[in-house]
């Protein structure tokens, strides 16, 4: 009796701890491990409006009815309160708009009209800009070596974004709109010894193609996080600070080549005024 004891306790435990030792360690998967296992959430609730949001197509206007507008160019200086969601550190706007055109989400140009589109290795040289050649000494040697440095682009350099834009009368509707053509990053340009020489635009984005990437991605909004604002809401709601710096002319001149000083802010403020005066002085009380 004892003996078939021995023996069926025997087998019980061969058969319970076969497996076990038959699995290796290196096959044990555990929660951490899971390849499936989704992230822990950064809140309450899964995020979803964002990435599910659909971007309404802009409302056919018929070219009967188009007939007014309005070029101008504004600068945008994110240094300022109102724009500090530009430089987020958790979203910057250039980033943001580098690695969508990187992805090949839309094309970049290199002139403001959106007749050169630029490659990818075109534009990654815009980002870094161009190599610089700079002397090193070596430290088994003592001797100067001659040594290449690729510059890359830091986000911090980039203060301004230039927005190309459109203002017109639609007779369908009497009312005058506006409409973002382009937007274009300002990096500073400097010479070997770190002296500021100007500005340049890196490149110029076709908007109206760009909502839709724009539409993926959020942007800062102070009082209420749990409300979704995409940097596409951002700038059709005009929630950013700028001022004119150029509107359409003959000689294709910009204010700061008439005029100096404060008359260079009070003309882009004229100008303002006399697209605001166009539509109200079409009604009559």
């Amino acid at each position: 009796m004892k003996s078939l004891l021995s023996f069926l306790t025997c087998l019980f435990l061969i058969g319970v701890l076969a497996p076990v030792e038959a699995q290796r360690p290196e096959e044990i998967r555990t929660e951490s491990s899971d390849p499936d296992r989704k992230p822990p959430i950064d809140g309450v609730v899964e995020r979803t409006l964002t990435s599910e949001k659909r971007v309404l197509p802009y409302a056919h206007v018929r070219e009967a009815d188009y007939y007014w507008e309005k070029r101008v160019w504004r600068l945008i200086d994110i240094r300022e309160k109102m724009n500090l969601p530009f430089k987020n550190p958790d979203g910057r706007f250039i980033t943001i708009l580098l690695e969508a055109a990187k992805a090949g989400e839309f094309t970049v140009y290199d002139d403001e009209a959106f007749t050169v589109p630029l490659s990818l290795e075109e534009l990654l040289l815009k980002e870094k800009g161009k190599p610089d050649t700079i002397l090193r000494m070596d430290p088994e040697t003592y001797e100067d070596v001659i040594e290449i440095v690729q510059n890359d682009l830091n986000p911090d350099d980039i203060k301004h974004f230039r927005l190309k834009e459109v203002w017109y009368f639609d007779k369908q509707t009497s009312t005058v709109k506006v409409r973002i053509l382009g937007i274009a990053p300002v990096k500073e340009i400097k010479d070997e010894y770190g002296n500021f020489l100007g500005v340049q635009p890196m490149f110029w984005v076709y908007y109206p193609d760009a909502r839709y990437a724009l539409a993926r991605h959020r942007a800062f909004r102070t009082g209420n996080d749990a409300s979704p604002l995409t940097w596409e809401d951002l700038l059709e709601m005009r929630f950013f600070s700028s001022y004119i710096y150029k509107q359409r002319n003959v000689l294709d001149l910009g204010l700061k080549d008439i005029y100096t000083g404060i008359d260079l802010l009070l003309e882009g403020e004229k100008i303002k005024q006399e697209i605001f005066h166009y539509e109200h002085d079409l009604w009559s009380y």
